[in-house]
C-alpha cells in the first residue's frame, strides 16, 4: 500500500539515503547537539580535566559505540522505526519502541525552544544588546517569572522565533529522507564545522586562553579512581551520541545493503567525540580570557548549560575589543545549527513511526505529527514560566526517559529475548569489521551495569532533595508526570493491534530488501 490506507499497513517501499556520506552526516548531525558545546567541557573540567579523557575514551569504546551498533542493527535488520523494529523482533516488546517515540515527542517540544533562543541571540550579538549584565538581560528577554508556574502569559520574543524554527524543521522533513534530511545535513554539518572552527581559532588568540586550556587539560590522575568520574564519563558518552531513544534505529532503517554498520558507528562515535573535544578547547580558551579580564580564578567563571551559553558567553563577547559581533554570531550560529540538525532527527522518529503504523504519505504525516509537537511546544514553553518547565522536563525525561528506556531495551533484548547473537550475525553479514564476543559482553554486561548504577545514583539524589529546589507539586507534573507519562503512552499505543506489520522484508542474503534496487557497480551503495 502506497497512499493512505488502513491502520497497520507498512508495506510501502522504504525511503533510502542517497549516499553513505549523507547518512553519516545526518547521524553526526543528530549526535552533535547543544550538549557537545555546553555540557562536555564542564563535565570534563569537573571530573579530572585531561585525566577525564581516559574513562571518556573507554566509555566510548565499551558503551557508546556498542549501543550505537545495537541501534544500527535493530533499524537495518528490521527496516523500521522503533515501534516496527521492536515489533518485528518480538511482539511482546513493541511498547519499548513506542516509549522511545514518546520520549522523542517530549524532547522535541522543549529542544526547539533553546534553538529559538540561540536564533535571537545571533541578532543580539550584533550590538551586544545584553549590555553589562547578561544574566539580567536573559531573564528580561524571557520575561522570567519569579517562581515555577504553568501560566499562559506569552513572550512574543520567544514565541515568534520558535514558530520559525518549527517551520524550518517541518519544511526539511517534508522533503523526505534524501531530498530533505540528507540535503540539509550536507549543508549544515560542513557549515557548523567551519563556523565553530573559526570560533575556536579566534578564542585561542585571546589573552588568557592558555590558562583556560591549562585548566581544561591539566590531568588530575587521582580522579581516575573515583567511581563518580567513571559514571560521568559514561553518562556524557551515552547522552551525547543520540542513542537509546530511537533516532539511530530510525536513521539506519533507511540504509541500503553493505551498509558497514560497524564502520559507520566508529565514524559517528569518533566524529562526535572529536567535536566535543574541539568544543572544550574553544569554550575554555574563552573562559580563560574571561577569568583574565575579571582578574579571577578560572573555577569562578566555569559553568555549563544555559548559564554558559546565554550568560557567560555574552559576558565574554562584551569584553572583546575587536570582532565582538562576529564572535557572538559565530557562537550562537553554531548553537543554532547544532540544535537544528538534532531537532530534525528527533522529529523524524515521530514521522517514521506514524508512517509505519498508518501507511500515510510523508507530507500529511509531517504536518499532523510534527504540527502536534510544534503546537505543544508553542503552547507551553514561550511563557514566563517556560524556563522552569523546560529545566524540569529536560532533567526527568533524560534521566528517567532516555537512560531508563535504553537500559530496559538492552536488558530485555540481551537477557530476556537473548537476541544479541541474531543482531551480531546481521551486523557481521553487512559490515567490514566483524563483531566478536566483546560486543556482546560490553552490551550485555557493561552497559546494563553502568546504566543501572546511573539510575540508582540519580534516584538517590532525587529522593534526597527536590531537583533545583522546585516544589513537589511542580515536579510531580513537570518532572515525574512527564517521565511516567511517556511510559504509559508507550504501553497504550502498543496495545492497539498492529495488523500486517509482518517480518522484516526478505533480503538477498546481504541485508538488501528484495524490493530495493541494487545500486549500479561503481556507485556509492549506502
Amino acid at each position: 500500500m502506497r497512499n493512505g490506507g488502513t491502520m497497520g499497513q507498512v508495506d510501502r517501499p522504504r525511503e533510502q539515503w542517497g549516499t553513505r556520506a549523507g547518512f553519516l552526516l545526518a547521524a553526526i548531525g543528530s549526535a552533535v547537539g547543544l550538549g557537545n558545546i555546553w555540557r562536555f567541557p564542564y563535565v570534563a573540567y569537573e571530573n579530572g580535566g585531561g585525566a577525564f579523557l581516559v574513562p571518556y575514551l573507554i566509555a566510548l569504546l565499551t558503551a557508546g559505540i556498542p549501543v550505537l551498533i545495537f541501534d544500527y542493527a535493530m533499524g537495518h535488520k528490521f527496516r523500521g522505526s522503533p515501534p516496527l523494529a521492536f515489533h518485528r523482533l518480538s511482539r511482546r516488546v513493541t511498547a519499548l519502541g513506542w516509549w522511545q517515540v514518546a520520549i522523542c515527542f517530549v524532547i522535541a517540544t522543549y529542544y526547539a525552544v533553546i534553538i529559538a533562543w540561540a536564533a535571537r541571540y545571533v541578532g543580539f550579538s550584533v550590538g551586544q544588546q545584553w549590555g553589562d549584565d547578561p544574566d539580567a538581560f536573559f531573564s528580561e528577554f524571557l520575561h522570567q517569572a519569579d517562581e515555577p508556574s504553568f501560566g499562559t502569559s506569552y513572550v512574543p520574543g520567544v514565541a515568534i522565533p520558535l514558530i520559525v524554527v518549527w517551520l524550518v524543521t517541518l519544511g526539511v522533513l517534508a522533503f523526505g529522507v534524501r531530498r530533505g534530511i540528507e540535503s540539509a545535513s550536507k549543508i549544515f554539518i560542513p557549515l557548523l564545522v567551519v563556523l565553530f572552527g573559526i570560533l575556536v581559532v579566534r578564542a585561542l588568540f585571546l589573552p588568557g586562553a592558555a590558562s583556560g586550556l591549562d585548566a581544561f587539560f591539566s590531568p588530575d590522575w587521582s580522579a581516575i579512581t573515583d567511581g563518580k568520574v567513571w559514571v560521568a564519563a559514561y553518562g556524557q558518552i551515552f547522552f551525547s551520541l543520540s542513542v537509546g531513544f530511537g533516532i539511530m534505529i530510525t536513521y539506519s532503517s533507511y540504509l541500503r545493503r553493505k551498509a558497514d554498520l560497524t564502520g559507520s558507528a566508529l565514524v559517528t562515535g569518533f566524529a562526535n567525540s572529536s567535536f566535543e573535544i574541539l568544543a572544550g578547547i574553544g569554550v575554555f580558551a574563552a573562559l580563560g580570557f574571561m577569568a583574565t579580564q575579571a582578574g579571577t580564578a578560572i573555577d569562578e567563571v566555569v559553568t555549563d548549560g544555559v548559564g554558559l551559553a546565554f550568560v557567560a558567553f555574552p559576558a565574554i563577547i562584551s569584553e572583546l575589543t575587536a570582532g565582538a559581533a562576529w564572535f557572538g554570531i559565530l557562537f550562537f550560529s553554531s548553537l543554532l545549527i547544532a540544535g537544528l540538525t538534532s531537532l530534525i532527527s528527533i522529529v523524524q522518529v515521530l514521522v517514521s513511526a506514524v508512517q509505519d503504523r498508518t501507511g500515510m504519505d510523508r507530507v500529511p504525516t509531517v504536518l499532523i505529527v510534527g504540527g502536534a509537537a510544534a503546537a505543544v511546544s508553542i503552547a507551553l514553553f514561550p511563557t514566563r514560566g517556560g524556563l522552569f518547565l523546560l529545566d524540569a522536563v529536560d532533567h526527568f525525561i533524560n534521566a528517567y526517559g532516555v537512560a531508563l528506556a535504553a537500559l530496559v531495551a538492552v536488558v530485555v533484548v540481551a537477557w530476556g529475548l537473548r537476541k544479541l547473537p541474531l543482531l551480531q550475525a546481521h551486523v557481521d553479514a553487512v559490515s567490514v569489521v566483524r563483531l566478536g564476543w566483546i560486543w556482546k559482553f560490553t552490551l550485555g554486561v557493561v552497559t546494563p551495569v553502568v546504566l543501572g548504577w546511573m539510575m540508582i545514583d540519580s534516584l538517590r539524589a532525587e529522593f534526597a532533595e527536590n531537583y533545583s529546589g522546585y516544589s513537589g507539586s511542580f515536579l510531580m507534573i513537570a518532572g515525574w508526570g512527564v517521565a511516567l507519562g511517556a511510559i504509559v503512552v508507550g504501553i497504550v499505543l502498543a496495545l492497539i493491534p498492529w495488523r500486517n506489520a509482518g517480518p522484516a522484508p526478505a533480503t538477498d542474503g546481504t541485508g538488501t530488501p528484495a524490493h530495493e534496487a541494487v545500486t549500479p557497480a561503481g556507485k556509492d551503495e549506502s
